[in-house]
């Protein structure tokens, strides 16, 4: 069940870089389509079954935020993330910014999958953090 639970999520993950992806390049051309009500409306599904499959792996596997640091790290990421999309989709005023917050959404959503892969909570930045301080 862990397996399926997991493949659920993976799936997910990349359904929702995708669609923040295809999304992004709607705002940055302007179109209508990114008011349309199914755009709007599947983010959302998918995002809920995102979230119930990492609760359910972290319940299964025994990691929690706050208990192992990956975790804690991925959660925190992931506000980031939500924050930096709201802004880029929605909420900042310039198209500029918008497409600033776009970019470093997609960053972070990176730094999430390097945190998930590495089981580190530095993410890609463990190297960054090794150079300076050797």
């Amino acid at each position: 069940m862990f397996t399926v639970i997991k493949y659920v999520h993976l799936t997910s993950v990349a359904l929702s870089l995708t669609g923040f992806f295809l999304r992004g390049l709607l705002m940055i051309r302007g179109s209508p389509l990114l008011n349309s009500r199914w755009v709007k409306v599947l983010p959302h599904i998918n995002d809920t079954v995102l979230l119930l499959a990492a609760l359910l792996l972290a319940v299964m596997s025994d990691q929690y935020p706050f208990v192992a640091a990956w975790v804690t790290a991925k959660v925190l990421g992931v506000t980031a993330y939500i924050i930096l999309g709201a802004l880029a989709l929605r909420e900042a005023s310039t198209r500029r910014m918008r497409i600033v917050c776009w970019l470093a959404a997609m960053a972070v959503f990176g730094w999430i999958v390097s945190v998930a892969l590495s089981r580190n909570p530095a993410g890609f930045l463990a190297a960054f953090f090794r150079a300076i301080w050797t």
